[in-house]
């Protein structure tokens, strides 16, 4: 029966997990298909719609912070509670705008608030139940909710701005908001709190060895000492660049720089969340056989995390081969795309559990999504932005998103496979 109650409860902790992934890129999914109209109807330019998201990314890295503090301490209804109500305003109140100041705060601020909630909780709520061999594998199916969210919430746009109106973005944020508010208030009720709390301990632990010392309780401080915080920090941050940047100028790119119908461009940016639907799951199966494989669960997460950036120099090398219509090499570059979205967001963080253990890890991937948070997808999406006004293409957002790719990879390899505590 206990047994029974753990497997349970390490489910409701996934689909919880699963639903705030979804709400998460309930934001950063329809950006791509809400920025063009949104440009369009109120006359600002993409670097000024841009700036929204860009300001909701330094926001979320800073709630991001405190997210990781609350879960260690409290665990994670609080943190989908204040989600929910702050996802749901966030599109709402941003439905009514009519000025840029009010769409920086409504977008800005109250949206980053929601989704700095939601990254690190849960991420690090499935690394608390689900470690060693198991973690890529649980994580993998939570994180299917981002693919999940990015095919139908494009469904829910293209039904809402099916009309043409010039305002019908608007439509779009009002039923984005409703939905956004009734999945985190079920998340709420899923949650569960650490296994410790009801006498369970979390599935894959590697039993330790008669005799042998308790794992080593990292504070913040100590790890922040140590290299591999910092390699695992800058090589997500160079990878977060990339990845937000082509999330918000690759509708734009398809549609103004090759000439695409905005709906066939949406259709085939869908084959990502469609093709990530399966990808997440299998891809974390397949990381956990490398951490078997390899016997070393560091070692292994460090495999999986030079390969997920290979992936996205691919995936940025097929997209500039993109012609004047929807072709085979489009479709390619999106699958290759969904491939690496599948590994490096979580491998990341499993390559730091195994580094510091679980017990303080929502403080310490707490600060370290304020820092990657806080830089990468704020340049990586405003710098898109940027290069398309300035140059008039955005092949040169992919040529950048590509050589940000080829640093993490470097960064990738150089990862160590354990840290000493001082004495």
């Amino acid at each position: 029966m206990e047994k029974d109650k753990a497997k349970l409860y390490g489910y409701m902790v996934v689909f919880a997990s699963w639903l705030a992934v979804f709400s998460l890129f309930g934001y950063r999914a329809t950006f791509a298909m809400l920025k063009g109209p949104m440009s369009v109807d109120l006359g600002w330019s993409q670097a000024q719609v841009t700036l929204g998201y860009s300001l909701m990314m330094t926001i979320y890295a800073i709630t991001a912070f405190f997210a990781g503090l609350v879960l260690d301490k409290w665990g994670t209804k609080p943190v989908y509670a204040i989600a929910a109500v702050f996802g749901g305003l966030g599109f709402y109140l941003t439905s009514l705008i009519s000025t840029h100041l009010a769409y920086l705060f409504t977008f800005g601020v109250l949206a980053g608030i929601a989704t700095g909630m939601l990254w690190v909780t849960s991420t690090v709520s499935v690394r608390k139940w689900y470690v060693g061999k198991t973690y890529a594998t649980m994580w993998g199916f939570a994180f299917a909710g981002a693919p999940m969210a990015q095919w139908l919430l494009a469904e829910v746009v293209k039904g809402t701005m099916a009309d043409g109106s010039a305002d019908a973005w608007r439509t779009s944020m009002k039923v984005l908001a409703v939905i956004i508010f009734a999945l985190l208030l079920l998340a709420v009720f899923m949650a569960k709190r650490n296994p410790e709390r009801y006498d369970m301990k979390p599935f894959g632990e590697m039993p330790v060895a008669k005799g042998a010392a308790a794992p080593h309780e990292w504070t913040t401080k100590e790890a922040y000492s140590r290299y591999a915080i910092w390699g695992a920090i800058l090589m997500f941050l160079t990878s977060m660049m990339a990845e937000f940047l082509i999330w918000t100028q690759l509708v734009s790119y398809w549609v103004q720089d090759k000439g695409w119908d905005r709906v066939a461009a949406i259709n085939v940016y869908k084959v990502i969340g469609i093709i990530g639907i399966f990808s997440m799951p299998i891809l974390g199966i397949i990381a956990d056989r490398v951490v078997s494989k390899v016997a070393h669960e560091a070692k292994g997460r460090k495999i999986m995390l030079i390969i997920g950036p290979t992936t996205g120099v691919v995936a940025c090398i097929f997209l500039l081969m993109c012609t004047a219509t929807p072709t085979w090499v489009a479709y390619v570059a999106a699958f290759i795309f969904a491939v690496y979205w599948a590994i490096v967001p979580g491998g990341v963080v499993g390559y730091t559990g195994a580094i510091y253990g679980r017990k303080t890890l929502g403080k310490i991937w707490g600060l370290a999504t304020l820092i990657v948070m806080g830089i990468g997808p704020f340049l990586g999406s405003f710098i898109g932005g940027w290069l398309k006004d300035v140059s008039g293409s955005y092949q040169y957002s992919i040529f950048y998103a590509l050589g940000s790719f080829i640093v993490s990879i470097l960064l990738a390899f150089s990862l160590p496979l354990k840290a000493e505590p001082r004495s």
